[in-house]
């Protein structure tokens, strides 16, 4: 499924691209707008892992240390490495560049490999007539991003794999996503389109390279903005008025089929419903991820959600698992328990933890990028059950009760086996079994034990093992939240040991990061996102240890980020910075899909610093960051509900509370311990020790701020007005909880 990115660029440029582009080449071939993601996904397929064997010689991609390109090393393709080797080579012998794009765990990717790339008949006229690239989108997504903007532009629409004609000067001239190898239900095939190509190449290369200097000149304009509009509340109330009438009042979500669990909707919609007092906006998070979390797009066994669900109910996913959907998703979940105290939400975000503590986290203590859907060629194979399967193992008592509970039957709700998922209330359901709720509640815990300890004796999917700098900053501010609010320490101590892990791994001697480590490499520069993301993890790491290190790691790199990326002419970020590849353009991204843009976590986290040390310059790069961006967010608001969510701290009211006291100390934890278990997304926390003589390096502004009576001390400000200090915990309480 394509991330739809927005374009800062009037509709005349978008229909230039579109009609030029596509009425000058490929006469006759319809392009492929078909969302990668969007087909029926459980197509079986041979799925290559980077651990099996492999027949034949490799190609280019061989000494690539990505999983994504390493399954593609013994295609029969000469697949090159984006890099200049291919496009000199392309130049030298006159050829177009055929770039494809895609990762490891994507589905639809392995689907084309497995039709085309190791297809010796499309590998002849592809080693013949192309350079062929590989990219894996999740190393390099300066170029995933660049070339998506012009698929979407050329088709409407995007997703993986991405695949794209250049010409050696890397400027695009026809765009699609998967392609069939022959002609299908109306989608051209592969080898039509790559004749076509070579045909049109050697026949009319000036029309190709024409319309590809078209596209280039409407890519140069993408990243402009304007900045005449504002933002108010009444945006805030606009993206919650879209997203309540898009709302699926049944089943949960938004729209119908596919529903994508796109967590700063919720998050939004939280703190909107903490602005307005709305019961709706809450109503809409209660029940989505009530829903989200019994269905199947949930591992009931395993903890950790599925990408997405290809159903209206939650219901079938899929299956592939993604870190940064665990990471978003825990906080969303977080965020819930704090502001209705429902068990079930902090449940859901530590099965999500286990999860990720389990399966997903190195030796070192970084977090792997993902699991894929796939196991023996056939998506969801290691997940489902049948009845007798899960009787066999629990007895036929307990396991009728249990397929009973969790809907296995003997037609199956999944290709004649069963997604475990809970459509029944299960205090109705104790009753109704003649079971007290608690031995009820100790069976099914019991039987998920069992079942899962036989599941993991399955063929597991494949696991792509790097560890990316952004996604592991995610998941840090994730535990980082999450360790505060469900008082669990080990989340904290987890993320302790990945941002360590990071800062010694993936941080060079001059104070920038790289994005992806693995197998002992560290590499690529990093780009807007892992600056961003990093820093929001490092952040929420302070609050949770109130360890400085971190809080002085996040400002200098919030400073670094800013020098580096910083469009000093038309304001905001670019997605690709100083240290990074020149490519044909620079993206600035704004839209929050899968994943929040960096523009919008930037501005979340330059909002925070700003509060926490009181640094003036901060607060006005939010406020040009606010400006930039506000035409572009005002005509779609609910698109950009991540950065509506740093609108809503700029807004206010923030809290600003500095305790005064010993970390540790229980008149401390007791105060934290308040702070913690409420819902207040407009406040930052400091912790002023004496004995730390360096905090006045950062909070000049505490230095006064002392324990009073030799108790913790709670100095709260709201607005720029400071209440009187207390270390009373009900006058404490009442200040924390006036609006």
């Amino acid at each position: 499924m394509g991330k739809f990115l927005s374009l800062s660029v009037d509709n005349i440029y978008l229909q230039l691209l579109r009609t030029f582009v596509l009425s000058i080449f490929l006469k006759g071939c319809v392009i492929n707008d078909m969302k990668a993601n969007e087909n029926s996904p459980h197509t079986k397929t041979s799925q290559t892992d980077i651990n099996t064997p492999h027949k034949g010689n490799p190609n280019h991609l061989i000494n690539e240390n990505s999983p994504y390109l390493q399954q593609h090393a013994y295609n029969p393709v000469d697949w090159y490495p984006w890099g200049e080797e291919a496009f000199q080579k392309a130049a030298r012998e006159d050829k177009p560049i055929f770039l494809s794009i895609g990762y490891s765990t994507c589905h639809w990717c392995h689907v084309m490999e497995y039709e085309s790339f190791e297809d010796e008949e499309v590998a002849k006229i592809l080693n013949e007539n192309f350079v062929s690239i590989k990219v894996d989108r999740e190393e390099r997504p300066d170029i995933d991003n660049i070339y998506m903007t012009v698929c979407q532009a050329m088709t409407g629409s995007g997703g993986w794999p991405l695949n794209l004609f250049l010409t050696p000067e890397r400027k695009p001239f026809y765009a699609g996503t998967y392609f069939p190898k022959t002609e299908r239900y109306g989608n051209p095939g592969f080898i039509a389109i790559l004749n076509q190509i070579s045909n049109l190449w050697k026949t009319n290369k000036e029309s190709v390279l024409t319309s590809s200097e078209q596209v280039v000149k409407v890519l140069q304009t993408v990243s402009e903005t304007s900045t005449t509009e504002t933002l108010t509340q009444e945006t805030l109330k606009h993206a919650y008025e879209q997203l309540r009438n898009n709302y699926d009042n049944i089943y949960g979500g938004f729209g119908t089929s596919p529903k994508f669990p796109t967590s700063h909707n919720y998050t939004f919609l939280l703190r909107w419903w903490k602005r307005s007092n709305d019961p709706t906006a809450l109503e809409i998070v209660e029940k989505t991820l009530d829903r989200m979390g019994r269905g199947g797009i949930y591992d009931q066994l395993g903890g950790g959600f599925h990408r997405y669900s290809t159903d209206e109910y939650w219901l079938v996913p899929h299956f592939e698992k993604m870190l940064y959907d665990q990471a978003l998703l825990a906080t969303a979940y977080t965020e819930a328990y704090q502001a209705t105290g429902k068990p079930f939400f902090a449940n859901t975000a530590k099965g999500i933890f286990a999860y990720v503590l389990r399966d997903m986290t190195s030796p070192e203590g970084g977090f792997y990028s993902a699991e894929d859907a796939d196991s023996e060629g056939v998506e969801g194979k290691c997940y489902v059950w049948t009845p007798d399967e899960i009787i066999k193992i629990l007895g036929e008592k307990d396991g009728k009760i249990f397929c009973d509970f969790y809907d296995v039957s003997k037609e199956g709700n999944f290709e004649e086996k069963n997604i475990l998922h809970v459509d029944k209330e299960i205090n109705a359901f104790a009753k109704l079994e003649g079971i007290k709720l608690e031995e009820l509640q100790e069976m099914l815990s019991k039987a998920r034990a069992k079942l899962f300890t036989v599941r993991e004796k399955r063929i597991h999917p494949h696991k792509d093992d790097k560890i990316l700098t952004s996604w592991n900053g995610l998941m840090i501010a994730a535990l980082a939240k999450s360790a505060q609010a469900l008082n669990e320490p080990k989340y904290a101590q987890a993320a302790v040991r990945a941002a360590d892990f990071i800062l010694n791994t993936l941080r060079l001697k001059d104070g920038s990061l790289l994005k992806r480590y693995r197998l002992g490499e560290a590499a690529i520069p990093g780009h807007l996102d892992d600056y961003a993301y990093f820093v929001w993890g490092l952040i929420d790491l302070y609050e949770a240890t109130f360890e400085m290190k971190y809080l002085k790691i996040a400002l200098e790199l919030n400073k670094l980020m800013i020098d580096d990326f910083k469009d000093e002419k038309g304001g905001g970020f670019f997605f690709s910075g100083k240290r990074n590849e020149q490519l044909i353009a620079q993206t600035k991204e704004i839209y929050d899909g899968a994943t929040p843009s960096g523009n919008s976590v930037a501005l979340m986290n330059i909002l925070r610093l700003s509060r926490m040390t009181g640094n003036l310059d901060l607060t006005n790069i939010s406020g040009q960051l606010i400006k930039t961006f506000a035409e572009t967010v005002n005509n779609y608001p609910s698109g950009y509900t991540q950065f509506l969510c740093a609108l809503d701290f700029a807004l206010g009211p923030t809290k600003e509370i500095v305790i005064a006291g010993e970390h540790g100390s229980d008149d401390a934890k007791q105060i934290l311990k308040e702070i913690r278990r409420r819902f207040l997304p407009g406040k930052v926390v400091i912790l002023h020790q004496e004995k730390d003589k360096s905090i006045g390096e950062i909070f000049g502004f505490v230095k006064e701020q002392k324990a009073i009576d030799g108790k913790a001390t709670a100095y709260i400000c709201e607005n720029y007005a400071c209440k009187a200090p207390t270390n009373d915990i009900n006058q404490i309480k009442k200040l924390l909880d006036e609006r």
